[in-house]
């Protein structure tokens, strides 16, 4: 091979990678990504069988790509090892809610809903009610609480906290 056949070579790997690199440092933002943290959360009984837990988030779309919500989840893993899953609270009846059970403190920000939409580079704070078909004991003595949201083109946000 000729001296010059080889810096030709080299100088269209070097080119070939720039290219590579432009390419996927410039598309990074178009793929659908929500970063977030549960803030606060807060429990009691609504019965002697049920309970509720409110969950406050801070969530923050880091892509250039609205996050339209499609569905909210939370579950709890309970001291006896199974998971037991809550029923979302309507956002209508988050005024009672919260006139009728005073121990859960006051209403601090929007709920986070179906079609709820999160823009591009922004950050917002939401709160989601889930009642459980579980004892308050039970709910106050779990490990960990889940929340997952999830977009409506299918991507997953997911992120816990110990409850303890």
């Amino acid at each position: 091979m000729s001296k010059q056949l080889l810096i030709f070579f080299a100088v269209g790997i070097v080119v070939v990678g720039i290219a590579i690199f432009f390419v996927v440092s410039g598309t990074k933002g178009s793929h659908l990504e929500l970063k977030g943290e549960i803030l606060k959360l807060r429990m009691g009984a609504l019965s002697d069988e049920d309970s509720i837990a409110v969950v406050d988030l801070r969530l923050e779309n880091i892509s250039d790509v609205p996050f339209m919500v499609r569905q909210v989840e939370v579950t709890v893993d309970k001291q006896d090892g199974n998971t037991a899953s809550g029923s979302n609270i309507a956002k209508s009846d988050l005024k009672q809610l919260f006139q009728y059970n005073r121990f859960l403190g006051d209403q601090y920000n929007d709920s986070l809903a179906i079609r709820d939409t999160i823009p591009p580079r922004g950050k917002v704070d939401r709160m989601v009610a889930m009642r459980f078909d579980v004892k308050d004991k039970d709910l106050e003595s779990a490990k960990t609480i889940h929340v997952s949201v999830q977009d409506m083109d299918g991507a997953l946000f997911e992120t816990s906290k110990s409850i303890k």
